[in-house]
């Protein structure tokens, strides 16, 4: 594959890595809005489990030191497309500059717990339930 290839790949995880956490910050910003305002679809179980499931993998990667994949695999890809650093396009750019930030790694761990803790009291204080019937 040509250096332009894996730029682009690159990018693709990028905008992955950025849905993935779009869906765990979001994810717990639309369950408490529907908890307000009594959303039914905020309470299936199959969203919830996977809100559920996300943010405890992240929490469980802080915890035990473990880096993240989807950064693992994007910086493999860039050292392919012959990149040092973040040479990015402008999307995977602005992306970059939302997701990371350059703080000691315990105030990532301590900011993912506190999170995951707010998700798993969200979780019991607003169950999921199987619904049936318009949404």
């Amino acid at each position: 594959m040509t250096p332009e290839v894996y730029r682009w790949l690159a990018d693709g995880v990028l905008t992955l890595h950025a849905l993935f956490v779009s869906f765990v910050i979001g994810g717990l910003v639309l369950i408490l809005i529907g908890w307000a305002r009594s959303w039914r679809w905020t309470r299936n179980p199959w969203l919830r489990f996977a809100h559920l499931g996300a943010i405890g993998f992240v929490m469980a990667e802080a915890w035990f030191g473990v880096p993240c994949p989807l950064t693992v695999i994007e910086n493999d890809l860039r050292r392919q497309a012959g990149q040092t650093g973040y040479g990015l396009s402008f999307i995977g750019y602005w992306l970059q500059k939302l997701l990371f930030y350059d703080l000691p790694p315990w105030v990532f761990t301590l900011l993912y717990s506190v999170f995951a803790l707010l998700v798993i009291v969200t979780f019991v204080a607003y169950p999921p339930r199987q619904t049936r019937g318009p949404q």
